[in-house]
């Protein structure tokens, strides 16, 4: 498809608020991810450490 300009583009031949919601969506659950993965990697990495703690105690 040739887009004559942005506004067709983003238009997208009419289906553009499903386009353009679907990659919002879709940006906003890796963004989620990325942060869930990080909390648990910080919560793992503190239990971790509270582990080596009590065994040299």
């Amino acid at each position: 498809m040739i887009w004559q300009n942005v506004d067709s583009f983003l238009a997208m031949g009419g289906y553009g608020a499903y386009v353009w919601g679907s990659l919002l969506v879709t940006g906003a659950a890796l963004l989620l991810e990325l942060v869930l993965l990080s909390r648990r990697k910080r919560a793992a990495l503190l239990a971790a450490a509270q582990i080596s703690r009590r065994r040299q105690a």
